[in-house]
């Protein structure tokens, strides 16, 4: 079993990292295409094996697609990172002309792969990866609500001063600092709802936190955050390879549900063998399903950048 993983860089490499040490798979691909880079992570990473336990053979690649032949699953974290002050939006034109590249050439070699995108703008990037290599919508995925769901879950734990392995919490909606939405109406802790033990202002200030966690790290590193997406991204993998059936929420393709159509957006679904499985209907209130339209429209705007690109 091989999973690829493509972008060295801090993200990609975390990532690969973390699959690795958990022994998902028999061979991690780390793909780049600077000279030297993904060799030098995978033999960064295979030399802590001795050290950890594990026997997961990695290896890295300067943009050799052969290398990834039969991967059943492609983690896709190529792009160039934000910036502080940069929005994700500003990505798009940079990030989408590598990501679609990326996607074709890894279907070459791996016809039946499960694609994971992490890349940004993440929704639009998936929207674009779905549009431009035609797969099943189920073998596209877009990460990012299991970022933010971790975030979320971070920030609960600190207000409420509990484990954050206690705690169920879900972020819906776009991968943006505007466009995410915490369910805070859902989240408990042991299955009791958190909203039993926190303020009105308390839970108004984790929300907000959360929403802004991504740009919170950029402004404090000077770029994007890279163990905590790293992570996440792994946690997709594992489902996926271990067919968990996980209730993640991730970026998928709407026909329908939630009340929208022809985009890829945060949405609770469950995650297995073959992607992603099935969407959950969460069964929003009249407030949280106006903030997901909303957030619906502000995907839309970025996705219709696309347009101008080619």
């Amino acid at each position: 079993m091989k999973v690829t993983v493509v972008g060295a860089g801090a993200v990609g490499a975390t990532c690969a990292d973390n699959i690795a040490r958990a022994a998902l798979c028999e061979e991690v691909v780390l793909l780049d295409i600077k000279e030297g880079l993904a060799e030098g992570k995978a033999l960064d990473i295979t030399q802590t094996a001795t050290l950890l336990g594990f026997d997961t053979k990695i290896t890295g690649s300067s943009n050799d697609y052969s290398k990834t032949a039969g991967s059943q699953v492609v983690v896709i974290t190529s792009g160039i990172p934000r910036k502080p002050g940069m929005t994700r939006e500003e990505l798009i034109g940079t990030n989408a002309g590598i990501v679609q590249t990326v996607a074709q050439n890894i279907l070459q070699y791996s016809p039946d792969a499960i694609i994971v995108v992490i890349s940004n703008p993440m929704d639009t990037m998936t929207y674009l990866a779905l549009q431009s290599t035609g797969l099943p919508k189920n073998r596209i995925i877009g990460m990012g609500g299991i970022l933010d769901s971790a975030r979320f879950k971070c920030y609960l734990s600190a207000a409420l001063n509990c484990s954050p392995a206690d705690l169920n919490a879900l972020v819906i909606g776009g991968h943006g600092d505007t466009t995410m939405i915490p369910l805070i109406r859902y989240a408990t802790w042991n299955s009791v709802p958190v909203t039993q033990f926190l303020s009105a202002n308390q839970q108004q200030q984790v929300v907000s936190d959360t929403m802004v966690g991504g740009a919170t790290l950029t402004k404090l590193i000077g770029t994007s955050a890279w163990y905590a997406p790293g992570a996440a991204g792994a946690a997709l993998v594992k489902s996926i390879l271990r067919n968990e059936q996980r209730l993640f929420s991730c970026c998928v393709h709407l026909d329908g549900e939630y009340g929208e159509k022809d985009l890829c957006l945060g949405v609770p679904v469950t995650i297995g063998k073959n992607g992603w499985e099935k969407i959950i209907d969460y069964r929003l209130n009249e407030t949280e399903q106006a903030q997901f339209a909303k957030s619906a429209e502000a995907v839309r705007s970025m996705n219709a950048v696309l347009q101008t690109l080619s």
